[in-house]
């Protein structure tokens, strides 16, 4: 039995039965990752049932602690403690494991599986996302209780993280290590799982770092946990390596635990076939007789077990209840805070928050980032909800919140530093910018936004990808939008980019045109709690008269004109050129609409009759925009011409 206090031969039962699930839904489905999910039975059976602060009956709870699976293929480990704890899945739902329809896909879901907290697989990013948790948890406990001593707020929570050598190879994983590092973040404790195996076998063949002296060097609490002497997790050391790291308040926490993966199967642990297929009947026969249970059964969970396990969730429910009756004392003591809180759960905006936003003069010329920036510290002034930065681009991206301080934690030496700052300081990191800021909004209280150049998107597409899948509102700011960034040249010059980003669904690509329709682009932005990236120019762009309720629409008629000859449609600084070039055909006596479209999929929205008036039918239809080709088509049909810039800039 497992020396811990509390433990008893039920809990080591219990994990007995986690490991033999994880065979047995691998097994039936005859694909997915068994060994892993062995392997970390343990750990995560602990952690859910001594360690993690957490209501099974309420997987919103704000005095949560979060928990995130990096290693997501690993998901089998997740879905047994959620089974367990009872956050809704029974014993059908592990055996439908990836399957069509199920609560249980191959890899966790958010907003699909209650108690998934993210959606993870693409290696790193758990780890990644996991920052941003731990960077909001601070941030957020500064609006509204900023002034207790350190781990005593109804607001402090922690943030477990189980992750693979996989997630720390991914070079995302790092980039957000640093930071977490340079942000102090004592809230955040990550458990690497160092099995050294992964698909091609033994980490070795690329992988032979030290890790712990890495994380040491980022600035982070490292301990180790080796492997028991039969390859075994060593529990009572990872359980007493938790509790420090929980003690550990003003370092990230690094827990490197050694473990055999598949463990105890007599043929299959420790290999790379064990990481990705089924073990095969007689395997899984074999090792139950290892974990002393029957190797005839599959899915068995004894009625004492499944009740022992299951008494988490009244443990979760009493110390919501202890928690409630603070936070009623928290709600007395602090009015105000409490209303905003409300507000901020509901995801409402303040009552005539819009008036803050600036009306640019018509006829000026406005670099649509500067314009962004006057719109962001209006924005900022009716919203202390309203928080971000830069990947090191501020004074570029005019990302600043004038007099927000610098987010950093209390320990740090640099100038305006504040751990509630409003100014996040990513550095040259901008997957892991991404990635955080993914955290921060599934942290659920605060909005955040991100910028670099556009051409830089490359870098944050899989996190971009990532807060489309999940349908999470979190904003990307990219300046520098198109060729006319000055003497940069073809590095800095996007040319794909706008069809790349419409081409991930459930993205919203917005490209105002011009100061006021950035102003109504941002106002919707809010309004809608939709993924998007806002794309702006380096260059002046001339201001047209504010028309908001047809920026809403993601396009409408800035020239409108009676049955047009030709409709031109363009976007960002190419509806300046198509205006133009309306004036020289109107000299020619041909009556020319021009459509400024700053979101093509809020235009995807509107129902037939509004896009026919703006592109007739009848009408000759042109699109403008310095980018590919590609997605044009389809607006301008086969007759249409497509004005585009289809190779590199220039220097």
């Amino acid at each position: 039995m497992t020396q811990i206090a509390g433990w008893t031969e039920l809990d080591d039962r219990a994990v007995a039965y986690a490991r033999a699930l994880a065979m047995d839904a691998v097994q039936k489905v005859g694909n997915g990752h068994p060994g892993t999910a062995m392997a970390l039975a343990p750990v995560a059976y602990n952690l859910f049932q001594r360690h993690l602060v957490h209501d099974p009956a309420d997987p919103s709870w704000l005095g949560r602690d979060r928990f995130i699976l990096s290693c997501g293929h690993s998901s089998m480990t997740l879905y047994t403690q959620l089974f367990f704890s009872g956050y809704g899945l029974e014993m059908q739902d592990i055996q439908s494991f990836r399957t069509w329809g199920s609560l249980t896909p191959g890899h966790p879901e958010y907003g699909h599986t209650a108690g998934v907290e993210m959606t993870t697989g693409p290696l790193g990013a758990g780890v990644a996302t996991s920052v941003g948790f731990a960077m909001a948890a601070r941030y957020e406990r500064g609006l509204l209780d900023p002034d207790a001593p350190a781990g005593t707020s109804i607001f402090d929570h922690s943030i477990w993280v189980i992750c693979s050598d996989g997630d720390l190879q991914e070079g995302v994983s790092g980039e957000a290590s640093s930071l977490a590092g340079t942000q102090a973040l004592g809230n955040l404790n990550v458990i690497y799982d160092d099995n050294r195996i992964s698909i091609e076998g033994d980490t070795h063949v690329s992988f032979t770092e030290d890790v712990a002296a890495r994380y040491r060097a980022y600035g982070w609490h490292v301990q180790e946990v080796p492997a028991l002497s039969d390859g075994n997790v060593d529990l009572i050391s990872l359980d007493k390596a938790m509790i420090a790291a929980k003690a550990e308040l003003t370092k990230p926490s690094l827990i490197r635990m050694h473990s055999t993966i598949a463990w105890p199967a007599p043929k299959a642990r420790g290999t790379a076939k064990s990481h990705g297929s089924a073990l095969g009947d007689e395997e899984i026969a074999a090792t139950k007789l290892e974990l002393g249970l029957n190797p005839d059964e599959k899915f068995a969970m004894p009625d004492d077990v499944f009740a022992h396990v299951r008494a988490v969730k009244e443990r979760g429910a009493a110390k919501h209840k202890e928690w409630d009756g603070k936070f009623a004392q928290w709600q007395n003591a602090n009015p105000e805070r409490a209303a905003l809180l409300k507000r901020l759960v509901s995801r409402e905006l303040p009552d005539g928050w819009e008036d803050a936003l600036p009306i640019f003069e018509a006829g000026k010329d406005v670099a649509t980032r500067n314009a962004s920036g006057h719109v962001i510290n209006a924005i900022a002034k009716v919203l202390p909800e309203f928080w971000g930065g830069s990947a090191d681009l501020a004074d570029s991206n005019m990302t600043t919140i004038e007099g927000g301080n610098s987010f950093l934690p209390a320990s740090s030496v640099m100038k305006n530093a504040d751990p509630y700052g409003r100014i996040i300081h990513f550095g040259i990191r901008e997957h892991a910018m991404g990635s955080i800021l993914n955290g921060i909004t599934l942290s659920g209280l605060t909005r955040a936004f991100g910028g670099t150049f556009l051409m830089f998107s490359d870098y944050m597409r899989p996190a971009v990808r990532l807060a489309a899948l999940m349908d999470i509102p979190t904003t990307f700011v990219w300046t520098h939008d198109s060729i006319g960034v000055g003497e940069d040249g073809p590095t800095h010059q996007p040319i794909e980019h706008f069809a790349a980003l419409r081409a991930i669904p459930n993205f919203h690509v917005i490209r105002p045109a011009d100061a006021n329709e950035t102003a109504a682009c941002w106002l919707e932005i809010l309004k809608r709690n939709k993924p998007a990236g806002i794309l702006l120019s380096r260059q002046a762009l001339p201001t047209l008269p504010s028309n908001s309720a047809g920026v809403a629409k993601g396009a409408y008629a800035v020239k409108p004109v009676t049955n047009p000859k030709v409709s031109i449609i363009a976007t960002g600084s190419e509806v300046s050129v198509a205006l133009k070039a309306a004036e020289i055909l109107e000299k020619d006596g041909i009556a020319t609409q021009v459509v400024s479209a700053p979101c093509l999929e809020w235009f995807a929205e509107q129902d037939a009759s509004y896009r026919e008036s703006l592109l007739p039918k009848s009408s000759i239809k042109v699109s403008i925009e310095a980018g590919v080709a590609q997605g044009w088509r389809e607006y301008v049909g086969d007759s249409g011409i497509i004005i585009s810039l289809d190779h590199f800039g220039a220097s």
